[in-house]
């Protein structure tokens, strides 16, 4: 565990640290209570029944003098009996508060830990979110935390647990005869060495397995999300042996982990039950000898189980210890990631204003340029329209106007200020955007409308809904607004998602709309209807509309034609109809289609 990751552990525990306290108390009492069972026991059979030499300290014998002396006590062994069942008893108790003192702790550490790990997720920049894998971070946020708090909660004090118990019993043992303890604890190194080189051996399979589990996790994920697109393509066999593979990886290296613990169990108590035999026969050798008591040779044989038990959990203790290093180093990977830096002092302007890119270039972690010395005026309250091919820099180009990845050579202002002095907060709220494949959540339509309301007045709903051409088939549909979604929207067709996520940004008051290629699946009608909706809603609000659909571009009162990350045409429909470039090639291709659809139709009607 490294520096960091301990520190991190470590401020957790502290912020529960009178439950880990009061936990770490009942321990204490948890332990000498339960070496003070044999003594008793002991006693009963030297000093009461023998008049061997007492082992109790002097106060306890001026109780017992008290009540009666030795012999008192020899006629009412019931004493010792009441003894004995009332220290269990208080052993019982005090066991039971520390389990449930070190449960309250642990569950507290894995809510505050799942809840700042979710809350670091959402504020990570969106560059990461591209890269992650949502299985492999579903797994961090639960499995991983849920290994944390198992070894909080029922490990952690084991440590201490384990230290006591070793301490007192080498220390009484010695106290109780010195020549028959060093005899006890002969293989106690080897037990020790043993323990540490399980735990090098096993954190290393952990790690391994937690990677695996991760990547099957992902595999999993990525295939319930998309298994429409498997049973579409038929690829059901394809997407089992993708995940038998992802199993099998994790069952070998999970396998490889119980065949260590096999190992650790079978050979610690191999070593321990050689010396527990060790320690019983020189015990009943020095006592056949006369040179200790019965009642020494029961502390002995039960206090070496008390010695050695805790050596041998150490592996146990030091495995676990090692499983949640893992898992925190695993959470603390993400904790690591830089969050958006939140911006207490952004200005919050109108964003009505023209937005200009000012000799712009931007290219992904290093690679080629996507956009390169862009240059162009969106003046304020207009509808732009891009038209590009795929990779051309489209969709870069307008996450860039969102602050989703920040401008690395050139500016972007809007209303004369620069983005990058604009609050990041403010600007996304003033900034629609409407993406090609929305997400819709597992909710009613209404709900999903409503997501971002800035109000959830019904007026207000019935007009985003109304302007976004979807009221017709949500009053169609089985419940209306209360028609319940399946996950990501999958009970929509395409359409009518798109026509979801408009509404859904329409509720919210935008400055700026952008619509990334959110119009594709609806037909040329809707198209319309939206576009024209659009325009009527808000005279000053500026509109970036990209599309392949030349009718969908042509409307537009600015149109841009992006290749290879370069503006190489800018103009209105009527001036770019004249110049020889990607906008006229591409209206001819589909007028030439359309000509065809149509002349096949009434080939069709003619026969």
């Amino acid at each position: 565990m490294n520096g960091r990751t301990f520190r991190l552990l470590w401020g957790l525990v502290k912020e529960n640290s009178r439950y880990f306290f009061w936990a770490l108390v009942c321990t204490v009492f948890t332990v000498v209570i339960e070496f003070l069972s044999p003594i008793v026991l002991a006693e009963t059979l030297d000093y009461y029944l023998q008049g061997k030499p007492s082992r109790m300290p002097g106060f306890v014998n001026g109780w017992i003098n008290a009540l009666g002396g030795p012999e008192f006590m020899a006629r009412n062994l019931w004493i010792a009996g009441l003894a004995m069942v009332v220290l269990n008893i208080l052993g019982g108790a005090f066991n039971y508060g520390k389990g449930r003192l070190q449960a309250i702790a642990g569950e507290n550490v894995s809510l505050t830990l799942r809840e700042r790990l979710y809350n670091h997720i959402q504020r990570l920049p969106f560059a990461y979110h591209v890269k992650a894998e949502t299985g492999d971070l579903v797994q961090r946020c639960t499995s991983d935390v849920e290994t944390v708090r198992r070894f909080l909660s029922m490990q952690l004090l084991q440590v201490f647990n384990a230290l006591m118990m070793v301490g007192f019993a080498v220390f009484y043992l010695i106290r109780e005869n010195g020549k028959i303890a060093l005899i006890s604890m002969v293989m106690i190194p080897a037990l020790f060495l043993f323990a540490w080189l399980f735990f090098r051996w096993v954190i290393k399979s952990f790690r391994l397995a937690d990677e695996a589990e991760g990547k099957m996790s992902a595999v999993l994920q990525e295939n319930l999300t998309g298994v429409r697109v498997v049973r579409a393509f038929g690829q059901q066999e394809y997407e089992v042996e993708k995940f038998e593979g992802a199993s099998q990886d994790f069952h070998k290296k999970s396998f490889r982990i119980n065949v260590l613990l096999a190992v650790y169990w079978a050979t610690g108590d191999c070593i321990s039950m050689l010396q527990s035999m060790v320690t019983l026969l020189a015990c009943v050798y020095f006592a056949v000898r006369g040179e200790i008591t019965v009642g020494t040779l029961i502390i002995f044989t039960t206090y070496i189980w008390k010695l050695l038990f805790p050596i041998r959990q150490l592996g146990r203790i030091l495995s676990d210890a090692g499983k949640s290093s893992v898992a925190m180093e695993r959470i603390d990977e993400v904790m690591r990631q830089k969050e958006e830096t939140r911006e207490t002092d952004g200005l919050k302007p109108s964003l009505k204003g023209d937005i200009v890119f000012d000799h712009v270039t931007f290219g992904y972690d290093g690679d080629r340029d996507v956009l390169k010395d862009m240059s162009f005026v969106i003046p304020a309250g207009k509808t732009v329209a891009i038209l590009g091919a795929t990779g051309s820099g489209k969709s870069t180009l307008v996450h860039l106007i969102q602050r989703l990845f920040e401008v690395e050579k050139g500016e972007i202002l809007i209303g004369g200020t620069p983005i990058q002095k604009i609050d990041r907060d403010h600007l996304r709220s003033r900034v629609g955007l409407v993406l090609q494949e929305p997400f819709l959540y597992s909710k009613t339509l209404k709900e999903n409308v409503l997501i971002a309301a800035a109000e959830d007045t019904d007026a207000a709903l019935d007009r985003a809904v109304s302007d976004a051409a979807a009221k017709e088939f949500i009053e169609k549909s089985e419940k209306g607004y209360e028609t319940l979604v399946g996950e990501r929207g999958v009970t929509l067709s395409g359409g009518q998602k798109q026509r979801i996520a408009i509404a859904r940004t329409l509720m919210k008051e935008n400055d700026i709309l952008i619509f990334d290629d959110s119009l594709s699946a609806v037909d040329t009608e809707t198209d319309a209807l939206i576009r024209a909706a659009l325009k009527r809603r808000s005279q000053d609000t500026t509109t970036i509309i990209i599309s392949h659909r030349i009718v969908t571009l042509s409307q537009a009162d600015l149109i841009l034609v992006l290749e290879d990350g370069k503006i190489t045409q800018q103009g209105t429909h009527e001036k770019l109809m004249h110049e020889d470039g990607l906008y006229r090639k591409i209206f001819n291709i589909q007028s030439a289609l359309e000509e065809e659809f149509i002349e096949e139709n009434n080939s069709h009607a003619a026969n």
